[in-house]
């Protein structure tokens, strides 16, 4: 049987938003039969793993991440029998099945919360977070993450519920045995029906306090204020997380990997060590706020050398620029315009050249652009409306507040699939759920499957790339002080004599290399460059958003 440290080791993931990525019923929904009439294309990308977006049955108050029955489809998906093909069609062509699973909290409608509402005489009273009121108001001051009070009152029980999300998304409460049983026996369930790992939801925050006091922290224009600091990355949400280790990732040989908010190397270390029996790898949460504006190289040089720092001594770790909670890479990172192609294909090869698992998501390996919908109404995500109503509070005018929404959306990430030029991008013949990106017949699968220099082409040699070259996967990593560091990005991969080299400008200028690298570089050979389309590297110079993938000379 094989090891799944064996197989973890090779993974490339390919993430899936289902509502957005094919409907094959014309609804106007993306469904799981879309996603297999797909199959074939993500095989040829090269990716070996397949994550799924919640697709449980959900009142799509946070576009399925408020789950109100974990082992039913919602309808609009499909059907168990679907679902359990698509994962026997997977396996059939090679690829791992890993799915999202929230449970830091679930859906108010969910049958749990519904009788734990009823009363605090019942089986499930103590399944979520119960308060009394304080002086006839809220337990405390605490901010919810879409807005408003984090508690929420319910005159059946006279006390108040938490929810660090939505109102509508009741946090659950893992003091309570039986709930912790009950998850356990639902991921095996998933476990039974072939899953081979989960993607585990906001999961720094699965333990919350005994006692609740009031924030300190600055409030938000509402009044409330956050309060992460009570609630991140507690010695009791790791408790919880090695439960669900022994009792089902181990058992079962799944592959994990927590999204989690990690402040130090330390907490990045105390999840994804193999020492801790906590998850495989992590997907550090970062808030798009935290990334607008910045000096690209600099932020990847850092960010990526702090995680490499913590992780590499017998862990893996996730590779991402892009998912379902941020803006489209190429958007925040490169360049919309004349330098579009050469920027999506610069950071990639800047990402699928450091070691760990990389992840794509949908519509990335085609160099997918923000969609900027002219009106809050086109919005569908809790959150961007939120983002708007607050900036609002804070006295900008509703095209400002507008622009703020544009800059941070998660609903960039999630407009359909853009397959070919014509209606609605072939990803539905109905109405879709959310607006076409406008530049759909410019940017598409089809245009650039024809096109053996696009960006979908470009990726594929970079998943081949690090199958060719076990380093990329393996190796060392070394950044190298190259100058300046705000815009060149420079890193060595090594391994048992193969030494790779990474040279990038991440910048919309040209930028002048050091005469020793200059130098070094005019006896390597060039594997792969962002500029695959217009020649051969310029010497002494990096074009903008140029990157290239060097093999050294062996070493003496």
């Amino acid at each position: 049987m094989e090891r799944k440290q064996d197989w973890i080791r090779d993974l490339v993931v390919y993430q899936v938003y289902p509502r957005s990525f094919m409907d094959s019923n014309g609804d106007g929904i993306g469904d799981l039969n879309g996603v297999r009439q797909k199959l074939p294309y993500l095989k040829k990308l090269g990716v070996n793993a397949l994550w799924l977006s919640p697709f449980f049955c959900s009142p799509g108050d946070d576009n399925g991440y408020d789950v109100s029955d974990y082992d039913g489809i919602q309808p609009e998906f499909g059907t168990m029998a679907d679902c359990e093909a698509l994962i026997r069609e997977c396996h059939a062509l090679g690829m791992r099945f890993i799915i999202d699973v929230v449970v830091n909290h679930s859906s108010d409608e969910h049958p749990w919360f519904i009788e734990s509402a009823s009363s605090r005489e019942n089986d499930k009273s103590d399944f979520y977070i119960w308060r009394d009121p304080v002086d006839g108001h809220e337990p405390t001051n605490w901010w919810s993450v879409f807005g408003g009070s984090a508690w929420e009152y319910v005159p059946a029980r006279g006390q108040y519920y938490f929810h660090l999300f939505s109102r509508k998304q009741p946090d659950l409460n893992w003091r309570s045995p039986q709930l912790r049983q009950q998850i356990f026996a639902m991921m095996n369930r998933w476990a039974d029906r072939g899953v081979d790992g989960f993607r585990l939801d906001a999961a720094s925050h699965y333990a919350k306090p005994e006692h609740f006091v009031d924030s300190t922290l600055p409030p938000m224009p509402d009044g409330y204020a956050p309060a992460f600091d009570q609630l991140s990355n507690t010695p009791e949400t790791h408790a919880i997380v090695n439960a669900m280790n022994q009792a089902v990732f181990t058992p079962r040989q799944l592959f994990t990997v927590g999204e989690v908010g990690c402040q130090t190397p330390q907490d990045m270390q105390d999840y994804a060590l193999p020492q801790r029996q906590e998850f495989d790898a992590i997907i550090p949460f970062i808030p798009p706020q935290e990334e607008v504006g910045k000096k690209v190289a600099e932020v990847l040089r850092s960010r990526y050398q702090s995680q490499y720092d913590a992780l590499h001594d017998g862990s893996r770790w996730a590779l991402f620029l892009s998912n379902h909670d941020k803006p489209r890479q190429v958007s925040s990172w490169g360049d919309e315009g004349a330098l579009w192609e050469v920027s999506a294909k610069a950071l990639a090869l800047c990402l699928h050249g450091l070691p760990g698992i990389p992840f794509v998501y949908e519509g990335e390996e085609l160099g997918m652009t923000n969609a900027y919908f002219p009106r809050i109404e086109d919005y569908r995500d809790i959150d961007s409306r939120n983002v708007y109503r607050t900036l609002l509070l804070e006295g900008k005018t509703p095209q400002q507040a507008l622009q703020g929404v544009w800059e941070v959306s998660r609903d960039h990430a999630r407009t359909p699939m853009q397959w070919d030029d014509s209606e609605n991008a072939g990803f539905t013949c109905g109405t879709p759920w959310i607006g076409v990106n406008r530049n759909y017949r410019e940017i598409n699968a089809a245009r650039q499957e024809a096109d053996s220099l696009s960006v979908l082409h470009f990726y594929r040699e970079l998943i081949a790339l690090r199958r060719r070259y076990p380093v990329l996967r393996d190796g060392d990593l070394a950044f190298l002080p190259i100058a300046p560091e705000d815009r060149l990005l420079v890193y060595r991969r090594q391994d048992q004599g193969i030494r790779l080299l990474v040279t990038a400008n991440l910048s919309h200028q040209p930028c002048a290399l050091p005469d020793s690298l200059s130098s070094h570089l005019r006896t390597c050979t060039p594997l792969l460059t962002s500029y695959n389309r217009e020649g051969n590297p310029e010497a002494g110079t990096l074009r903008p958003f140029e990157a290239i993938l060097w093999q050294e000379t062996a070493e003496e």
